[in-house]
């Protein structure tokens, strides 16, 4: 999660650098050296705690709707309902980012998040929940996300500096991914001992950790970018500007048919638990820290790599949807179960690819709004996918869904892969190397036109 002048976000290409601007920087860092920036630190405490709860939330959540109606639909149409807002008023979230102070306004957003969850855990724990208190409650933290993620993705560069913004983003996803691995397990245990309601209940609790680092930061240490003036027209200034560079728009675009298509794993891995391998909430939470231990390595790695390379994000897309084919193919439960650590690996390299090499070639003036455009498709794609995707799941069976979710993020990958190197001067080179073939994107070779005759 993560954010003067573009010159400032990433060096500036070469004569003889033929990727696109500001996604194809190559630079070896410590795995950790933005958590030296106290600011940071705090930050990623506070975070560390409450991405816990919120796994903890998002598999209750899922299994309370699955409990409560016995339909994936259901659980997908949950899933709509939280992120059609981003989809709905992202953008305008984007504007509101750029012109408001980012340290108080996700002080706001974490504590409306925060009474969310506590106001959930009631209704559960009294035995009064419905199904449509559940949809009220996502449609309540879809709204307060429109404005807490964009802010969250800029305020990343306020607290460290653009020269340690690619281990900062890869860190905040390793954070996120590590409190994977810890949220669904505590939510398994939690849901069938006491159940649904502590697991509510603790994330409601967890963001007090987040707005006490806050709270505790160092004014004066923030590397504050300019603020936009309020006026007209910034809305289309934002998607003029995204337009115009290749080196944004693409990735953005792939990124929204991963999102909407294939990264509905909500719905498809509830449905497998249940359906498929007739299992429990223990079941789902399994798929999910095993998806978690590939993400947290794909987040560490790119940490360690410093690097924002398109080849990169195309190919862990490509390789991603297929890897989804294989899984809906898997005869047994610890087969599938064990394809979720590849899936979470390429899935987070396509993430944190994406999100640092957009962030590196944004100027920081604009940086709010194209956070916000590219969280609008990525998460924003959910409410049109999810439903699709759970329509497709309860007709034809979990296994259908998956391998067209995978078949659609491998296709798109593919026509937006060529593009993006034709967009960089590169092409495809197939050949052999001690033996065994070879493929890889090299620079156009430049044919020299002949004189003209004197």
């Amino acid at each position: 999660m993560s954010p003067g002048t573009g010159a400032d976000s990433a060096p500036a290409p070469t004569a003889h650098d033929s990727r696109p601007p500001g996604l194809g920087t190559s630079r070896r860092s410590s795995m950790f050296s933005s958590l030296r920036v106290r600011n940071y630190r705090l930050f990623f405490m506070g975070q560390a705690v409450s991405n816990i709860g919120t796994w903890m939330q998002r598999i209750a959540q899922d299994w309370l709707v699955l409990s409560l109606t016995g339909s994936a639909t259901a659980v997908g149409f949950t899933t709509a309902l939280q992120f059609l807002p981003m989809l709905l008023f992202g953008l305008y979230g984007g504007v509101l980012v750029d012109r408001l102070p980012k340290r108080p306004t996700l002080l706001v957003t974490q504590a409306a998040m925060a009474l969310t969850g506590l106001a959930l855990a009631v209704l559960t724990l009294t035995g009064e929940v419905e199904v449509w208190h559940v949809y009220v409650a996502a449609s309540a933290v879809g709204l307060a996300t429109v404005v807490d993620n964009p802010a969250r993705q800029s305020f990343v560069t306020e607290m460290v500096g653009p020269g340690q913004l690619q281990n900062a983003v890869s860190l905040n996803s390793a954070n996120f991914q590590s409190a994977r691995l810890v949220g669904p397990a505590v939510a398994g245990l939690l849901i069938t001992g006491v159940g649904t309601g502590w697991a509510f209940l603790l994330n409601g609790l967890s963001f007090v950790a987040p707005v006490a680092g806050l709270l505790l930061m160092r004014a004066g240490e923030l590397h504050v970018a300019e603020r936009a003036p309020r006026g007209k027209g910034q809305l289309r200034e934002g998607l003029r500007y995204v337009s115009g560079r290749p080196e944004l728009i693409w990735p953005i675009v792939l990124v929204g048919f991963v999102g909407t298509f294939a990264f509905n794993f909500p719905v498809y891995l509830s449905a497998f638990a249940d359906d498929v391998f007739h299992g429990d909430a223990g079941t789902y939470s399994l798929f999910n820290t095993l998806m978690a231990v590939g993400s947290l390595s794909g987040a560490l790695l790119a940490a360690r790599r410093g690097t924002a390379r398109l080849r990169v994000m195309s190919a862990a897309a490509v390789v991603f949807g297929a890897l989804e084919i294989m899984a809906a193919g898997a005869p047994s439960l610890w087969m599938f179960a064990l394809l979720m650590i590849p899936l979470g690996l390429f899935g987070m390299t396509i993430n944190v690819t994406a999100n640092t090499g957009i962030q590196m070639a944004t100027d920081p003036a604009m940086r709010g709004r194209v956070m916000a455009l590219y969280m609008m498709v990525f998460l924003g794609g959910s409410p049109v996918g999810a439903p699709v995707v759970g329509w497709v799941t309860d007709t034809y069976g979990p296994r259908v869904g998956l391998a067209a979710g995978g078949a659609v993020a491998a296709l798109a990958a593919g026509v937006i892969g060529l593009v993006l190197a034709r967009t960089g001067g590169l092409r495809l080179s197939v050949g052999w190397h001690h033996g065994h073939p070879v493929v890889r994107f090299v620079p156009r070779e430049r044919i020299e036109e002949p004189a003209p005759a004197v």
